[in-house]
């Protein structure tokens, strides 16, 4: 199926609400629907979309799937019952860590967690609900760069010849699908949401498993949340698209109080683009990575090694995993 592309300079935004909540309304008519919240521009667009078109009927869950940065559950729920919409934090760590244990492959720990979170949890969830609509942030980029065989984002179904109703059990409504995020971000700040939320760099579906090459375990997840909020921190005031630490599989040499530490390599990356469609490396000044890479190898144990990628999109891709 062929997707019409709306881009940002074309948008409307406040026609695109509510061209998109008069069909959320005809699709769903008197039933319910549910969604989940990850707080980012794509998933926060559509839960202010739903929950403008649907009020209570509309079910928002953040799942929290052991993938997340330090304190997002918390923080994302708090943020939205000031806007007055109320999310349920549902605990499914156990769940993903055991789909993840002892995948290393790339695509398999994306289906992993694909198949996790629409099969098992939201699938328990439209049971017990008895909600036949799922309301998911999809954008144009996650179709064609899912369709082009980049890299299989989790939220795309249709585009494969997959159909979520006999998959999984319901229906999944993708206002978001003709925008990139360029037009996403102008849809969310015409929603009423805060500029920190609009603006919001972008972080992938499969979360924090997409920054750890090879196993995603409880403790190398714990590890690079720890490296995450020390990037986040020392870069928050750099004018970037996205910016990312990642932790690598095979470890380097490195050398503490005069003896040989073979211990572990982080790689940041940064990222300018518009719509994430090609990427250039932000180039970043000298003293800003001297003390990101200062702050990581004195605070996170058993890191030896930090990189700065440098090589554009394409060849490179923006998330690693």
């Amino acid at each position: 199926m062929s997707i019409e592309e709306i881009t940002a300079t074309d948008l409307d935004p406040e026609q695109f609400v509510a061209e998109q909540v008069a069909a959320i309304c005809d699709t769903v008519g008197d039933g319910l629907a549910i969604n989940a919240l990850s707080g980012g521009v794509d998933s926060s667009a559509v839960t202010m979309l739903g929950h403008r078109a649907l009020g209570d009927r509309l079910k928002t869950y953040f799942i929290d799937n052991g993938l997340m940065r330090q304190d997002e559950p918390e923080q994302i729920a708090g943020l939205f019952a000031e806007l007055g919409v109320h999310v349920e934090v549902l605990d499914a760590q156990d769940e993903f860590l055991d789909a993840l244990a002892g995948i290393t492959d790339p695509e398999e720990k994306r289906e992993a967690v694909t198949q996790t979170f629409y099969k098992d949890v939201f699938g328990r969830l439209v049971r017990e609900s008895g909600a036949k609509y799922l309301l998911q942030g999809t954008i144009l980029t996650d179709v064609d760069e899912t369709v082009a065989g980049i890299k299989r984002q989790h939220n795309v179904f249709e585009q494969l010849g997959i159909d979520p109703q006999e998959a999984f059990g319901y229906q999944i409504i993708e206002p978001l699908i003709q925008l990139r995020k360029d037009g996403v971000r102008r849809v969310a700040e015409a929603l009423g949401l805060p500029e920190s939320v609009y603006n919001k760099m972008p972080f992938p579906g499969p979360a924090l498993a997409a920054r750890v090459i090879g196993e995603a375990t409880r403790e190398r997840l714990a590890l690079v949340r720890q490296v995450t909020a020390i990037t986040e921190a020392e870069l928050g005031d750099i004018d970037a698209f996205q910016y990312m630490a990642i932790l690598h599989e095979d470890r380097v040499t490195g050398m503490r109080e005069g003896q040989r530490d073979f211990g572990l390599q982080i790689e940041i990356r940064c990222w300018d683009s518009v719509d994430a469609r090609t990427a250039t490396p932000t180039r970043l000044p000298w003293e800003v990575l001297e003390k990101l890479s200062s702050r990581i190898v004195s605070e996170v144990p058993g890191v030896v090694s930090v990189t700065y990628n440098i090589a554009t999109k394409p060849p490179s891709t923006m998330e690693v995993v």
